[in-house]
């Protein structure tokens, strides 16, 4: 029987990768909490350069962790960013971790509004954005439409993280992210360019947490 030597231990595994990030990605113009934040993201993808291009404003961190630990709800744009989150970090568990993209009412309602069901379940949003968290780590037109419904006066989520991936769309809609923040009042994280996804989005809630967590 074959036999690989590799690493085993789990608390090892985790240590020495994010030594490594630390060790390899440039994160000085970052904050203690934002270089955190930083580290998880280019663990969950495994790409040092993304450090390069990840942007933060209106106190992401702080803000962010005083949203989690009033259990705030965690809007997702689809379920891979839901299921990412990882709910024992939480510091209030039962935050309400919530995708629309199986409202049976979405289909009908993206083909009337003649958008994708991503943008369209942003209009499903509005009873729970006031305060809440929003990830986007999918969909492009999901941000596109977040912004679009800010800018007409929908309540305002606390932060918004945005890092969609694609090549069509991803980087407009970060770029449009990044400029509105301030006059909407929103704190934010994203990724410029094509860079992003579902991993990196919900590791952006995880480092947040653990954080919490380990100032407990």
């Amino acid at each position: 029987m074959t036999h690989y030597r590799y690493e085993t231990r789990p608390e090892a595994i985790y240590r020495e990768s994010f030594e490594t990030v630390r060790r390899e990605a440039d994160l000085a113009r970052f904050s203690e909490p934002e270089a955190d934040v930083v580290v998880r993201m280019v663990h969950a993808c495994g790409h040092v350069p993304l450090a390069d291009d990840v942007v933060f404003g209106g106190d992401f961190c702080g803000r962010t962790a005083d949203a989690l630990s009033a259990g705030s709800p965690i809007i997702c744009d689809c379920e891979m960013v839901r299921r990412g989150v990882i709910e024992r970090l939480l510091p209030i568990p039962a935050s309400p971790r919530q995708c629309f993209l199986d409202a049976p009412e979405l289909p009908a309602l993206a083909t009337e509004l003649g958008t994708t069901r991503s943008a369209a379940a942003v209009s499903l949003w509005e009873p729970v954005l006031d305060g809440s968290v929003v990830l986007i780590g999918n969909a492009p037109t999901a941000l596109f439409a977040l912004l679009e419904a800010l800018h007409a006066g929908a309540p305002k989520p606390t932060a918004v993280i945005g890092i969609p991936v694609g090549f069509v769309g991803a980087a407009e809609s970060k770029h449009a992210l990044a400029d509105a923040a301030a006059a909407l009042g929103i704190s934010f994280v994203t990724v410029r360019g094509r860079l992003g996804g579902s991993a990196v989005a919900s590791a952006v809630v995880n480092a947040v947490a653990s954080r919490i967590g380990a100032s407990l």
